[in-house]
């Protein structure tokens, strides 16, 4: 039995957006394309489609996927131990959103009261949700779903004092960013030192033993490149993104 792209995605259920793009990707290509120009797919591309829905349901990124698929010296139990972790991470922190939900519900009915700390559990989790849709795409690309999972996991086990004190941390690295400025010398002593307050910052929101002056230096990187990350800096003081960027690639080198 062959099908067309729309047909496929029929019986399917993906779309033939979807199913175009995985060609484009070399994710699932078809069996041939027809004198007409239709692309046509076999049994075989619909087994492979199979594989590729199981392992999207346990959101695996497509970059892994076709490693999985593709590659038969993929470590596919290494991979699907560290997904399993990622995503019981994600079922806690769900749990742990539902019954906030549910408190803050029956807080402004009158039912309960929430106490300040079950109110600094939820917006712990609205920071985490306002980052994630802000720049969610782009760090999980750059540092993979459980690096930045395990971060999230992170800062929900962050207490007051941890946030004040983290809080208290990113305002002394502008204050003194925006001096270290005035002397135009990225290498300055001050420069540097905001380089190691940054570091300090970083590894309040990181995991255990994911620091690496590598992994710094490419997050300077990306506050230059990312126009979002950069009007931050930029607010601090004119041309502070690319500052800071040319800092932490001397702090970095050391």
């Amino acid at each position: 039995m062959e099908y067309t792209v729309s047909q496929l995605a029929k019986i399917s259920g993906v779309s033939g957006r979807t199913l175009r793009y995985y060609d484009e990707i070399d994710l699932l290509k078809p069996k041939r394309i027809d004198s007409n120009g239709y692309r046509i797919y076999t049994e075989s591309e619909i087994d492979m489609l199979q594989q590729i829905l199981f392992y999207r349901e346990l959101d695996f990124s497509l970059e892994d996927i076709k490693k999985i698929v593709r590659s038969p010296e993929f470590e596919i139990k290494y991979a699907l131990k560290n997904q399993l972790i990622n995503l019981q991470e994600k079922r806690n922190r769900l749990d742990k959103l539902i019954k906030n939900v549910n408190k803050t519900i029956l807080s402004m009915e009158g039912d309960i009261t929430m106490s300040d700390i079950e109110k600094f559990e939820g917006f712990k989790k609205k920071i985490i949700e306002k980052n994630e849709k802000k720049y969610g795409k782009e760090i999980r690309s750059l540092y993979g779903d459980l690096d930045i999972d395990r971060s999230n996991s992170k800062i929900m086990q962050m207490s007051e004092n941890d946030w004040s004190r983290q809080e208290k941390l990113s305002k002394e690295i502008n204050e003194k960013l925006k001096l270290a400025m005035q002397s135009g010398d990225p290498s300055s002593d001050m420069a540097q030192e905001v380089c190691e307050l940054h570091k300090k910052w970083l590894c309040m929101f990181w995991s255990e033993n994911k620091y690496s002056k590598e992994a710094h230096k490419s997050m300077g990187q990306m506050y230059v490149i990312d126009e979002r990350f950069r009007n931050y800096y930029d607010k601090v003081s004119k041309g502070a993104a690319q500052f800071l960027k040319d800092s932490l690639d001397i702090y970095c080198e050391k």
